[in-house]
């Protein structure tokens, strides 16, 4: 491994190069804007993308570069001034795979993480996965990140890598504590929650029909609380998380 110096930051972000993230950043939309996508945690790695309308990485002008973050294969930008003396780079990286009986095992201290993060002050960001501030497939992200389980980055690409479940809402049997919960229209998954234990889930919802952060909310029909039934209207189904996210192209 080597750090990067001020002088050669630009020449060494090339195509195909990896690197270790020293430092929280953000990670933007487009090559423009304040738009987030995501959020890298320090400890990540990354690889730098091709861009077919960028001829070099060695532009002085040039204020991102595009990215892909190695443990769920997401793209986004970074700016180069955040990554700068921030990095370290590395010539190799391997997924870390655990097994279904070892996921398991993690579950209660995954739960305990999310009902920390929700008693402390926090609200909704879009792009949100380091905290104290979430978006709703970043909590979910995080909270399984943080031991060891790593899953896609959006809400509708963990419910295709979940195991789908044979869901019933009227009854509940067929759920567990650290399932997820997911919610959108029958086109497509737009939200994401766990599963607690007797109907209730952790979610990090918005301020239109939600909680503006980390809230508790419940799957049962009876439930008179207008956030829980408007999110039971829009419920999809549940899944088990199973598997590590092995860093390939989720189709």
């Amino acid at each position: 491994m080597s750090k990067m110096n001020n002088n050669s930051r630009e020449r060494n972000f090339i195509p195909g190069s990896k690197w270790l993230l020293n430092n929280n950043i953000n990670g933007y939309k487009n090559f423009e804007g304040n738009e987030l996508a995501t959020q890298g945690s320090s400890g990540r790695k990354f690889a730098i993308t091709n861009n077919s309308h960028l001829s070099s990485y060695s532009s002085v002008s040039m204020k991102r570069v595009r990215v892909r973050l190695l443990e769920d294969n997401y793209t986004c930008w970074f700016n180069i001034n955040d990554i700068a003396n921030k990095v370290t780079e590395i010539n190799y990286w391997k997924p870390s795979l655990l097994s279904k009986n070892e996921i398991k095992q993690k579950i209660p201290k995954i739960l305990t993480w999310i009902e920390k993060a929700a008693n402390q002050p926090n609200h909704y960001l879009w792009g949100g996965t380091i905290g104290p501030n979430f978006d709703c497939s970043g909590l979910i992200q995080a909270a399984f990140s943080r031991e060891g389980i790593w899953l896609p980055r959006d809400a509708y690409q963990q419910e295709r890598f979940c195991k789908k479940l044979n869901f019933n809402p009227s009854t509940l049997k067929e759920i567990i504590p650290g399932d997820l919960i997911f919610f959108g229209i029958s086109e497509r998954c737009s939200h994401v929650g766990i599963y607690i234990g007797k109907g209730d889930y952790w979610h990090s919802s918005g301020k239109e029909n939600g909680r503006d952060g980390i809230g508790r909310d419940n799957l049962r029909i009876i439930s008179q609380d207008a956030i829980s039934s408007h999110y039971l209207s829009i419920l999809r189904g549940a899944g088990r998380v199973e598997n590590c996210h092995n860093g390939a192209s989720l189709l």
